[in-house]
């Protein structure tokens, strides 16, 4: 006889799933043994459920598949709740196998009883609670096609009592769907847009993740539009490699050539993007915007042609009806400010910089305790790190590094919590794409507030043997939130961090670590924590007043850091 916990684990392991992440307990004790008696499934366990949900939404992300955590009853599930919201942002298919009390106890205010249905409400696209031995498999095929369908979060809760049912005889197995194909756009809008193109000057695309599968046709559209490319940060993964287009990324993140090309358009065509920061977008421009999804198109900024379709398939429609823009001027200008400024943030990764003239007079100001200047460690990793490395990224600084100098060149790829904007998702992502492929490198840009807060799962590393590269920013400082208190001329608090020695706090756990002082010893170490195979932590002492300037800077934020500065100074302990 079959069990609804073995029925559960059989039909996911049919499907292609190929580990579940959680922590082991009570209610979901059944199906850990199932997984257990399953040799196409591994069952990761994290220290914290949190982790374990980054680490399914990463593996979704890079595969499209879906990926399944787990949480057991109350306490359990809650702290899945991070990851989720990181998956249905991502727009990532997830399973979430939660415990509740047994059935007889749901409602009563039970131990650890939590109403699962209404916790979950808003992350999970669908959400149930597995009562019956009848209810299999339907009720499963019901989350499973949800959250392939919609790309986002299943919650699938599971009684004590019920994981361990027999199943009828002949139950039948279940039966999963597979995505819609996509469509192109609506040809008579397709038409309008083209000759809307055909009449503009200057174009200036910004291209986003949804995109990626389309990169052929956006160089196409790019060549004869002779428009300058600017990219989103997850559209970094796609468009970086061999693209002349290319002019970096806006937003705080961004630089002075995005702001040139999007003040001097007249046309702006966003391609796949649901890019949030209005205030960096142009106004009173013509705009195109290209989506799968209709509800993004106009939320961002007011859009004269929306185009609903895949982007592939719509460019395809489109690119016969383009003339050839025969002026490369606007594209050359962008171009010509985004190189300059390239050549500006490279001597930053020159480890005698500090030693050099500008340098020393700058270091007086900003680095004062000579420690390392991220954009050094962030270029060595450039070097060294192999050509289908995927990389992770904590939200904050740790990310404006990587997208200032780290190129996704090659086979290389990219996530971190772009959409929900979490701390502490870098390392456990990164385990979540390492277990994907142990052989395939793996990198975390992590930063110490970051890593802090999901610490525990260092040991996960090492206790399954994922050789994932953590490079830890060691600043002592939230430096995202440091840089925002100063923006607006608010005295910096709270943002120091009392760290602990990072590489010996991992040698402990038994992963190899180690601790970088000096500028000189950067390249070095990054390549040799490349060469190594198990898990690295290298703890890089970084400059705590390394600024990263927005694109185009305002007066206001100048003021802004001036005022900050003062305070601190005046308020400074002893």
């Amino acid at each position: 006889m079959t069990t609804v916990a073995e029925l559960i684990i059989d039909a996911l392991a049919d499907h292609g799933v190929t580990s579940v992440w959680g922590v082991v307990g009570d209610a979901l004790n059944p199906v850990t043994d199932a997984i257990r008696r399953e040799d196409r499934i591994e069952w990761v366990g994290v220290r914290h459920e949190e982790a374990g949900a980054f680490a399914a939404s990463a593996q979704a992300q890079l595969t499209g598949e879906l990926a399944v955590c787990m949480g057991t009853v109350g306490p359990g599930a809650l702290h899945l709740l991070n990851g989720l919201y990181d998956a249905k942002k991502s727009h990532a298919p997830v399973l979430a196998i939660v415990g509740q009390v047994p059935r007889e106890d749901i409602g009563t205010d039970f131990f650890q009883e939590v109403d699962n249905d209404v916790v979950f409400a808003d992350v999970a696209s669908w959400s149930g609670t597995l009562t019956s031995v009848d209810q299999m498999p339907h009720l499963l095929e019901e989350a499973v096609n949800t959250a392939i369908s919609t790309q986002g979060v299943a919650v699938l809760s599971i009684p004590g009592d019920v994981g361990a049912l027999e199943l009828p005889k002949g139950t039948r197995s279940c039966a999963f769907v597979r995505p819609a194909p996509p469509a192109a756009a609506d040809a008579d809008t397709v038409r309008a847009v083209a000759s809307v193109l055909n009449e503009a000057k200057r174009v200036t695309l910004l291209v986003g993740q949804g995109a990626r599968h389309a990169r052929a046709e956006v160089l196409d559209l790019a060549e004869r539009l002779q428009a300058p490319m600017v990219l989103t940060l997850k559209a970094k993964d796609g468009f970086d490699d061999d693209n002349r287009f290319e002019i970096g990324q806006s937003g705080l993140i961004g630089n002075p050539a995005t702001a040139e090309a999007f003040a001097t358009c007249d046309v702006l065509f966003l391609l796949g993007t649901d890019f949030p920061y209005r205030n960096f977008l142009p106004t009173g421009k013509t705009v195109v915007q290209l989506d799968s999804r209709g509800q993004h198109v106009g939320r961002r900024t007011p859009v004269t042609h929306p185009l609903v379709g895949d982007s592939r398939l719509t460019l395809q429609s489109l690119l016969p009806l383009l003339e050839h823009q025969e002026s490369s001027r606007h594209l050359d200008a962008a171009r010509k400010v985004y190189e300059e400024w390239g050549r500006l943030q490279a001597h930053l990764a020159d480890p005698d910089y500090d030693k050099k003239l500008f340098g020393r007079l700058r270091r007086k100001v900003d680095n004062p305790e000579r420690r390392i200047r991220p954009e050094l460690v962030a270029a060595a990793v450039e070097r060294h790190a192999a050509p289908d490395a995927i990389f992770t990224t904590d939200t904050g600084m740790s990310t404006v590094w990587l997208s200032r100098f780290v190129r996704m060149t090659g086979g290389r790829r990219l996530i971190g919590s772009y959409n929900l904007g979490s701390m502490a998702n870098a390392m456990p992502q990164a385990l979540g794409a390492q277990a994907l492929d142990r052989a395939r490198q793996v990198v975390s840009f992590s930063g110490d507030g970051g890593l802090t807060m999901l610490l525990g799962d260092l040991i996960t590393a090492v206790s399954h043997r994922l050789p994932v590269k953590i490079v830890v920013f060691d600043n002592g400082r939230l430096g995202m939130v440091k840089l925002e208190m100063e923006q607006v001329g608010l005295a910096e608090f709270g943002t120091v961090l009392h760290n602990p020695d990072f590489a010996a706090l991992a040698q402990a756990i038994g992963m190899h670590g180690v601790r970088i002082t000096d500028p000189r010893d950067v390249d070095g170490a990054v390549r040799d924590a490349f060469a190594h195979d198990g898990p690295v932590l290298l703890d890089v002492l970084t400059n705590p007043d390394e600024i990263a300037i927005p694109p185009k800077p305002t007066l206001e934020q100048g003021w802004g850091f001036a005022i900050a500065k003062s305070k601190e100074f005046l308020v400074a302990p002893e």
